[in-house]
């Protein structure tokens, strides 16, 4: 259903692409010419106008199949859907300084064995970014800005009885640190090209874990959990085709350091269990068109792909998202 969406939306991109082209423009696309909704990945390095909200609302199924143990060995798994919303709430506190929320939901299910019980919340994040420059037509200096996100575990992570489906938080506090730019691009057919290049850095303290968990863990585990840190970096892309159509494209890599897990069970306290998930890696792709009613609201449709990579499951994750600023 979302590939026949995607196709039939660049279809048309496409046909309203080449009405453009055949009516008379400048050369040089001037940037109030250009409405953008954002790519799908990547933040913007913008930020408010003081007292200005923007509100956007994501549906995402994340889709995988395959699992690796702590040596890197691919297994076969279960088909899992991991159905989602995810909503970036964000209010202009100063024109410099960007506060907001980010809410998470989700439901999974499993081809074998018990999906979630129901929709549960996941982790909440909290954020406040602080803008150091703005992109002037002429200079070569980006958009620059600083965030920082705090993410608190308030998503049911273990406790999870018979449904490890229902763990779809971390129980862990993580911090994480972010760098935004941002910047534009004229092609030689006078059409904008603008770039996001962002760099975060998670690090999280450790959880205390609880039989049946995301960790791995069984029933009658007593212990802890000690989240490596992770690395993301997203190069991000959007091509003006026409003031409301947008191609957009992200490309990503993640690497994340060895999860920890110690304690015991119940059964045999005696006995230490110790779980290593090692450290992992993963490229991923995530093509998406736009399509922006005004310059305000606008809406995006994708798929983000990460093929199987280093400890890390193959996935593809259909999207769609809209954005409003007021």
């Amino acid at each position: 259903m979302m590939r026949d969406i995607l196709a039939l939306l660049a279809m048309t991109a496409c046909l309203a692409a080449a009405q453009e082209v055949s009516s008379p423009q400048s050369a040089r696309q001037s940037l109030d010419n250009a409405w953008w909704t954002g790519p799908l990945l990547a933040p913007s390095a913008n930020t408010l106008p003081r007292g200005h909200v923007l509100i956007e609302p994501y549906l995402y199924d994340v889709i995988s199949q395959s699992s690796y143990d702590s040596s890197g060995v691919r297994h076969s798994a279960p088909h899992i859907d991991g159905f989602g919303s995810l909503t970036y709430i964000n209010y202009g506190l100063a024109n410099k300084f960007t506060v907001g929320l980010i809410p998470v939901f989700g439901y999974n299910q499993v081809s074998q064995g018990l999906g979630s019980s129901g929709v549960g919340a996941g982790d909440l994040t909290v954020q406040a970014q602080y803008r150091v420059h703005l992109f002037r037509e002429g200079s070569w200096v980006p958009t620059t800005s600083f965030a920082v996100q705090e993410t608190l575990p308030t998503g049911k992570y273990d406790s999870l009885g018979d449904r490890a489906s229902d763990g779809i938080g971390s129980g862990s506090y993580t911090t994480t640190l972010c760098f935004y730019t941002q910047t534009f691009f004229w092609m030689p057919n006078g059409r904008i090209l603008r770039t996001r290049f962002n760099v975060t850095q998670a690090f999280s303290r450790e959880a205390r874990v609880q039989d049946l968990s995301v960790y791995g863990t069984s029933q009658g585990f007593r212990g802890h959990a000690d989240p490596g840190a992770a690395l993301f970096v997203d190069l991000a892309g959007e091509y003006s085709i026409t003031r409301s159509w947008v191609l957009a494209f992200d490309a990503t890599y993640r690497h994340q350091y060895n999860t920890a897990v110690t304690g015991y069970n119940i059964s045999s306290p005696a006995e230490l269990v110790s779980l290593n998930s090692g450290s992992s890696q993963a490229f991923g792709l995530a093509p998406a068109i736009e399509y922006n009613f005004t310059s305000k609201v606008g809406v995006i449709a994708g798929m983000r792909v990460f093929p199987a990579g280093k400890n890390t499951s193959n996935s593809i994750t259909p999207a769609i998202a809209i954005n409003i600023v007021h």
